[in-house]
């Protein structure tokens, strides 16, 4: 009998596999694009993840013999002014990029969704004055608002990752707020109020989920802006101190001085950036065209 039962789960295990390829593989026919940027997304994730095992140096350890060492056997992306292994800096690059980028992209979420929720659900004065302060937030570009955050609070992962957030705040309690305003109305918020639950508890359990498919598309959209923000500020000597190594100092550090003479200090770093931006961007336009039937062609 035992055996019997073991069988079973076997056999429904290997369903489950064979049911997650078939998802990928008509996901892959039917998005192409959005599979490449899951590919990249997936890419970088895993290079984050097992940094510490793909990098051949420590992306701090400095080599004055190898100052501006051109890509070769021995750093295959060269290495920088400090003798440091550019190919080691980008991957852990990575880490820092999407911790940030996941963090604040997080952060602000959470943020927003409680601040549209409260607004959109309840309504009224408290309506009007958080309305009125998110649109004094959205009258600054993101990188701006980000800036002037950053400027305040200081360098360092932690702040980079608030003053992110703070930016990306507005657009999703805009999100949250006008599916909230439609939600509140439906029948089903009158039947549980009829039914005596509360407003709190209506507004978390039944108009919340009915706003996270266009969170989620929102998410991978800002999750983008985030680490090319990141990127922005490290540059500008405003998000990731040393000695951590950001993809945006990496530029920071040797656009201006070594772009001509050694110009894989500013190509290498500036491709990690591109290609995860729009690896984000890609999945984000294949979840809005499955999350949201009026998009599909």
């Amino acid at each position: 009998m035992a055996l019997i039962d073991h069988d079973a789960e076997l056999a429904r295990a290997g369903a489950n596999v064979a049911g997650s390829w078939s998802r990928a593989l008509f996901f892959a026919r039917r998005y192409p694009l959005g599979a490449v940027g899951a590919v990249l997304v997936l890419l970088f994730v895993l290079t984050a993840v097992f940094a510490d095992y793909i990098a051949p140096y420590d992306p701090t350890s400095t080599n004055s013999r190898a100052s501006l060492a051109a890509p070769g056997i021995a750093y295959w992306l060269g290495a920088d002014f400090m003798g440091r292994d550019m190919f080691s800096r980008i991957v852990h690059g990575a880490r820092i990029s999407l911790t940030v980028g996941l963090g604040a992209t997080l952060l602000g979420g959470a943020l927003g969704v409680a601040i549209g929720l409260m607004s959109g659900y309840i309504g009224g004065w408290l309506d009007l004055i958080t309305q009125r302060v998110m649109d004094i937030l959205q009258a600054l570009p993101l990188l701006v608002l980000a800036l002037v955050m950053a400027a305040s609070l200081g360098p360092s992962i932690e702040n980079t990752i608030f003053a992110i957030a703070v930016a990306l705040m507005p657009n999703v309690s805009r999100v949250v707020r006008s599916s909230a305003l439609s939600l509140r109305e439906q029948p089903f918020v009158e039947a549980a109020r009829a039914v005596g639950m509360g407003e709190a508890r209506i507004a978390v359990r039944h108009v919340l989920p009915n706003t996270l498919a266009p969170l989620i598309v929102l998410g991978t959209a800002q999750l983008g802006a985030a680490i090319l923000t990141e990127a922005s500020l490290s540059f500008l000597g405003l998000g990731i101190p040393e000695p951590y190594p950001s993809w945006g100092r990496m530029l920071s550090e040797s656009a201006a001085e070594y772009v001509r003479t050694a110009p894989w200090l500013v190509i290498f770093p500036g491709v990690a950036i591109s290609l995860t931006v729009f690896g984000t961007n890609l999945l984000g336009d294949a979840l809005r065209d499955i999350l949201d039937p009026r998009e599909r062609t």
